[in-house]
């Protein structure tokens, strides 16, 4: 292709939005525009990109056994309803009524879809194991898009839904999922770690997250360093806190303190510590179920674990009514004391549990009670008491004795074990070989593809702008021309430009007549993996410059010897991407 007959707009100045590499080059480099919030048109050099990173997509998936279908971005909201999805999902669905007046929802994505498929053409064992995937967009109302396309309202998604007869044919199709995911990142370039993951809205027995780690990622790995342990914030798991005891504590006292119902108030006011509070909150689970979670003042609460320690019930934060009903205190006064026999299940921490003494809400507006002794003055174990641990992973928690560390990264892909959560709900069954109906277990696979997009130019840049693997940069080789007033130049340039063509090579020819170091500024922004310079001083001599995109300085070589050259960097590039 030539530069001066493509849309390249490239720019110095980017929004204020942009806040990560990503994001900032991508607008720069000219890969894409922001239509509206969360929502951005692919230009040409973007969208070479994404069908690249779609081709190598489909070819694993293809490879592994996967089927390619289509699905319908518009979903009657009925088939969430017969899930529980619709709840689950909130106001995080777009959702209209038609002319009709029936819901419908903009798909956030296909479980509920390509079941009902299933549940209609599926009958025998013998038509299972079955695997099916589309790449199409999907929709999700994010509160606060934000990071350009990693945290965008509308995407493109992979995502592929599994039926088995069994547990063994569920963990094998997840096996070559799992395993094709591992080939996939692995040929787009990027340096991904594996970690546990919780299936969250999506259910299941069991997920893990492909993550590229980078400080522009909103997801935490939390890991030992000896790598026998990864996962993200949401599934990492803590050991215990060793139980501590002061001696005789003396009784709880209940002390006034007016208007301070935050932990950092209380604390100010009562001159504690956050690690001495004990948080108390209060949940709704179903139809106005009441929980009562306890956490240590600084730490929080993790939803995930809570829903796992309620049998896979998610729960959310009770209205001011439903808190005064329960604790008899307006939000903030809410305390362990006497609450057990108010609510359906207490759940605390192992933190709270392992605490020799705090402070808690009196359950009285106004008011909060030292000398509180978990165990004494709560319980810790009865019929609806338990202790788990359903708080987030701090600096200094370990996991089976080892020291967890934390570092940021971006979500790229996610596997699922979700047994048979959709198809019981759906009616996706089968007879087997007994001729009993038995419900079809399923897994789903999600990749990102405008993710890998982002996460590539994060953990692929510098100070001039992109460095871009190979196997999803929009061109493989750029030829550029630096006079374009002399014949010999020009018609070097054509040479290289039509035989690296001619021989299957990706490649862009800046046939603009523009200054040498603007092309070199919107070359290094681009990121195209190899560039080959010509020039008259080099030609006097029968020379070009060729240099790889993370190269200090070009490399001299034969102008007979360029495309020979270049073709042979290249094919080290692509090998060294193979996997």
């Amino acid at each position: 292709m030539r530069y001066s007959r493509m849309l390249i707009p490239t720019v110095k100045e980017v929004p204020a939005e942009a806040e990560i590499p990503s994001h900032r080059l991508m607008i720069r480099a000219g890969f894409i525009r922001k239509l509206a919030s969360g929502t951005y048109t692919y230009l040409p050099l973007g969208l070479r990109m994404l069908r690249k990173a779609e081709r190598i997509v489909r070819e694993e998936m293809d490879a592994a056994g996967a089927q390619e279908i289509v699905m319908p971005i518009v979903q009657p909201m009925e088939l969430w309803r017969q899930t529980g999805r619709d709840a689950a999902y909130g106001p995080t669905m777009c959702c209209f009524e038609d002319r009709h007046g029936r819901l419908n929802a903009l798909a956030p994505t296909a479980e509920e879809v390509v079941t009902s498929l299933v549940a209609g053409e599926v009958n025998s064992y013998r038509q299972l194991p079955l695997n099916l995937y589309q790449i199409h967009t999907k929709f999700r109302d994010e509160f606060r898009p934000r990071f350009g396309v990693l945290r965008s309202r509308e995407f493109l998604m992979k995502d592929a839904y599994s039926f088995d007869a069994d547990a063994a044919g569920l963990e094998k199709t997840y096996r070559a999922m799992y395993d094709a995911y591992c080939r996939i990142f692995t040929r787009c370039g990027l340096p991904y770690v594996i970690v546990e993951a919780e299936s969250g809205e999506m259910g299941g027995s069991g997920s893990h997250q492909f993550t590229v780690p980078c400080e522009a990622g909103e997801d935490i790995i939390v890991h030992t360093d000896d790598g026998s342990y990864a996962a993200n914030i949401e599934k990492a798991a803590v050991d215990p806190l060793p139980a501590r005891s002061l001696g005789d504590v003396p009784a709880p006292e209940d002390v006034h303190t007016p208007d301070v119902g935050t932990i950092e108030a209380v604390c100010a006011f009562l001159k504690t510590a956050p690690e001495q509070m004990i948080k108390t909150l209060i949940l709704t689970v179903g139809d106005g179920e009441t929980v009562a979670c306890l956490v240590r003042g600084d730490h929080e609460l993790n939803g995930e674990k809570l829903t796992q320690a309620l049998g896979g019930r998610a729960a959310e934060l009770a209205d001011e009514g439903t808190i005064a009903r329960v604790t008899g205190a307006t939000v903030g006064f809410a305390g362990p004391v006497g609450l057990a026999e108010k609510v359906s299940r207490m759940v605390i921490d192992h933190a709270v549990a392992a605490m020799a003494m705090g402070v808690g809400g009196a359950n009285r507006t106004d008011y909060h009670t030292r000398n509180v002794v978990p165990g004494r003055d709560f319980p810790l174990e009865s019929p609806n008491v338990s202790v788990a641990d359903i708080r987030n992973a701090v600096e200094g928690d370990t996991h089976d004795g080892k020291p967890l560390l934390f570092k940021r990264g971006i979500e790229v892909g996610q596997v699922f074990k979700l047994g048979t959560k959709y198809s019981a709900a759906l009616g996706a069954t089968f007879l087997n070989a007994g001729g009993d109906e038995k419900p079809c277990l399923m897994g789903c696979y999600g990749i990102g593809v405008n993710r890998i997009l982002a996460a590539a130019i994060e953990v692929g840049h510098d100070d001039n702008g992109c460095v871009l693997p190979v196997s999803i940069a929009p061109f493989e080789v750029e030829v550029l021309p630096i006079n374009m007033t002399s014949d010999a130049v020009v018609a070097e340039a054509e040479r290289l430009y039509g035989e690296l063509s001619a021989a299957g090579v990706e490649v862009l020819l800046d046939d603009r007549d523009a200054r040498p170091g603007v092309k070199f500024k919107d070359a290094d922004l681009l990121g195209i993996p190899l560039r080959i310079v010509v020039g008259e001083r080099g030609l006097k001599d029968g020379k070009v410059e060729i240099k790889r995109r993370p190269d200090a300085k070009p490399t001299l070589v034969g102008a007979a010897d360029a495309v020979g050259e270049a073709r042979r960097i290249l094919d080290e590039m692509k090998q060294a991407l193979a996997g």
